[in-house]
């Protein structure tokens, strides 16, 4: 069969490296099609959906690519059951397309996962007379497309339900249902559509600061940016704004236009040793007097625990997950599984916010995910709400707003576009035997060709970062010349997840990952000891709203 040039172009072994300065040279060079402002998976969605278009665009993130919103989800890539609950059915529909389309597109990131919902006999997740109405529900999603998975729902006895999960308290366990849906790392699957933009001819740069939109008379003609200390102004045909909950700090908008009301909901995770939970599966458990349900999902030798949707006011860029919160997940595991978590058990967490796009009052987890387009007068396009499974089908909404002030009509190609490193993949194949090749293939797919041969070539970039964790020195290598990894936070916050799987030990890597970034950037000594003091500050205050030491973000 012949394959499409993209998807051949896409297999190329080689990535492109990237040049700091060559693009902001570019940036000043302009002019551009379209700017795109935010790095979250929307705006590196769009970015990509019009290089694919052959449009001349520019991606710009204040701090790095994923550092808000889209490296502090629940990593699930899902239709989401509650919309059936709320009646969203369209929603749920459209949603376990557009999960398929990642598990083509970016098949090394985004793979099944089961869901396993246990039927208590009292203080369930919903009562036992319930479970019927349930799996009605859940024939619903498999018959709007949770079926693309190849398997449908299963009820499971007591002794299945165990299997999946030994831990779960079986004196009130009477049955479970188990359905099927898929999950990815957030971050880099964000970095990895920011890549393959750049990868199809998008200028692309973060720790790139958006001050201003420019308009001449009354139309947007482009956009101000204070980026590595210049002040440069980036001529654009159309300005395309995709900054999530950063919405209702900065909009771009001109006085005399209304806003869209943002309405920011926190979630929260933590992460303990999986040995404490040992399930195989991701399992919902229920807070007895809470109307709220927590998740626990298996990642490596760590499980996530976490919950999310609560209103949020404080500081957008400070948000973190409180000792409040960090008892009311405890309390959950406690409540539902015969394990002696503890506070001491946390390794760490992970807070961040949900841009809602919704007015005040009701509760959070109420409210619809739907997203909202907007195109001002002055042609200014402006993109919120929505969820991470959903990124790709509002990107091409955008871009469909942005050819309206453009004047231009060209089709959208990111349905069947490959994501780097996805073309040629074979996921059962690479991770069949586990082991080095297991661990780069689902975070480099193709691409892991060039890691490893970056491994082999000096001794000491096999080692790993931080005992327990499978992050090898030659990663930080890769990511300084292909990721756009700037500093020791980009590196162990989301090129890998050391920070969330291990807080504490990857505070003691810092100076390690910030002398391999010199290297390879060119940074002085003073800059590389303000990284690793950031770093360790950084870490620490994590901490110390964790338990309790400092106060935390105000709700």
């Amino acid at each position: 069969m012949r394959r499409p040039d993209a998807v051949k172009a896409a297999m190329a072994v080689e990535p492109r490296l990237h040049r700091r300065s060559e693009a902001i040279a570019q940036l000043q060079d302009g002019p551009f099609d379209v700017v795109v402002v935010g790095g979250g998976i929307t705006g590196a969605y769009a970015a990509l959906d019009a290089a694919l278009r052959g449009y001349r665009v520019a991606l710009l993130e204040k701090d790095d690519f994923a550092s808000g919103t889209s490296s502090k989800s629940s990593k699930m890539i899902h239709g989401g059951l509650r919309y059936i609950e709320q009646g969203n059915l369209p929603l749920v529909r459209h949603s376990l397309l557009e999960r398929q389309r990642l598990r083509k597109n970016a098949a090394h990131l985004v793979q099944r996962l089961p869901f396993l919902f246990p039927v208590l006999s009292s203080d369930g997740v919903f009562d036992p007379r319930l479970a019927k109405g349930f799996e009605a529900l859940l024939w619903s999603y498999d018959l709007a497309g949770g079926w693309r998975e190849g398997v449908l729902h299963q009820k499971l006895t007591p002794q299945e339900v165990l299997s999946h999960c030994p831990t779960f308290r079986a004196d009130a366990l009477k049955s479970g249902l188990m359905y099927f849906d898929a999950r990815a790392d957030d971050a880099r699957l964000t970095l990895t559509v920011a890549r393959t933009a750049a990868f199809h001819g998008a200028v692309v740069l973060n720790g790139a600061k958006v001050t201003e939109v420019v308009r001449t008379g009354r139309r947007v003609a482009g956009v101000r940016v204070e980026a590595d200390g210049a002040d440069i102004r980036v001529d654009a045909r159309a300005v395309v704004v995709a900054t999530g909950s950063w919405l209702r700090e900065w909009t771009g908008a001109a006085d005399d236009v209304e806003t869209p009301n943002i309405r920011p909901a926190k979630g929260v995770h933590i992460v303990v040793p999986w040995l404490k939970i040992r399930n195989d599966c991701t399992i919902t458990i229920p807070v007895p007097g809470r109307a709220r349900r927590a998740t626990i999902t298996r990642w490596g030798d760590t499980a996530y625990l976490g919950t999310t949707d609560e209103d949020y006011s404080g500081d957008l860029d400070d948000v973190h997950c409180t000792r409040e919160e960090r008892d009311f997940l405890l309390e959950g595991a406690a409540s539902a599984l015969d394990t002696d978590l503890t506070p001491d058990d946390v390794l760490g967490s992970i807070a961040g916010t949900r841009p809602l796009v919704a007015p005040p009052g009701g509760a959070t987890r109420e409210v619809k995910r739907n997203h909202e387009i907007r195109v001002d007068p002055d042609g200014l396009v402006t993109v919120v709400g929505g969820k991470l499974t959903t990124a790709r089908h509002m990107a091409e909404q955008t871009i469909d707003a942005a050819q309206k002030v453009l004047g231009t009509t060209r089709r959208c190609r990111t349905k069947d576009a490959p994501l780097l490193g996805a073309a040629g993949y074979d996921p059962q194949s690479i991770t069949a035997t586990g082991g080095l090749q297991a661990h780069l293939g689902e975070r480099y797919g193709t691409q892991a060709a060039v890691v490893s041969t970056l491994l082999a070539s000096e001794p000491a970039l096999q080692e790993p970062l931080i005992d327990g964790l499978p992050y090898r020195a030659g990663e930080v290598v890769f990511s300084a010349r292909y990721e756009f990894a700037r500093s020791i936070d980009d590196v162990l916050s989301r090129r890998t997840r050391a920070r969330l799987a291990a807080r504490d030990a990857s505070g003691g890597a810092a100076r390690r990952v910030g002398e391999l970034l010199q290297r390879e950037l060119g940074f002085d000594d003073a800059e590389l000891e303000r990284q690793i003091d950031h770093y360790l500050t950084t870490i620490a205050r994590e901490r110390d709203v964790l338990t309790g030491v400092a106060e935390g973000a105000h709700q």
